[in-house]
């Protein structure tokens, strides 16, 4: 198999992830009474969460492609119905950052915990030396897409 073709294999596998995940996102919306835009709010948050760079409401606006209004009414509804708090910025006092409030994250858990065992079977005959691979070519993938974002943001 030439090399173009294994990455043609990969884009078609990132596609269908992206598109499986749409479904996750969208019955883990409709059980827990949020919109497909909270969720993926609560998404962008979470990710940047995991990467140490909790958000603040003006980069999730930026993120999210939104008014200032929109963000803010998005937020206080997160807030409000235990999803999100707010939090001083550890660097930063002036700024205030978005977390996941306990009630937000018991969800999430309740939910998404069954996914991760799954996927912890599907990976569970993998060598290590696999599942190293797949994140050098996932972080590669999430580097392209991202300088792609920045390229082309308006």
């Amino acid at each position: 198999m030439q090399r173009k073709d294994r990455e043609r294999l990969i884009a078609s596998d990132v596609r269908a992830l992206t598109a499986e995940s749409d479904q996750i996102g969208r019955e883990f919306a409709n059980r827990n009474d949020v919109s497909a835009n909270d969720f993926r709010a609560l998404l962008h948050i979470m990710v940047a969460e995991a990467a140490g760079a909790p958000l603040t409401a003006g980069e999730l606006r930026k993120l999210m492609g939104t008014s200032a209004a929109a963000i803010t009414y998005l937020v206080e509804r997160m807030i409000d119905s235990g999803h999100l708090r707010r939090e001083a910025h550890p660097g930063d006092r002036r700024k205030v950052i978005l977390r996941y409030d306990d009630h937000g994250l018991a969800v999430a858990n309740d939910f998404f915990t069954p996914l991760a065992e799954i996927n912890s079977r599907a990976l569970a005959d993998l060598p290590d030396s696999d599942l190293d691979a797949a994140h050098r070519v996932f972080t590669a993938l999430l580097h392209a897409m991202r300088e792609f974002r920045t390229v082309n943001d308006d």
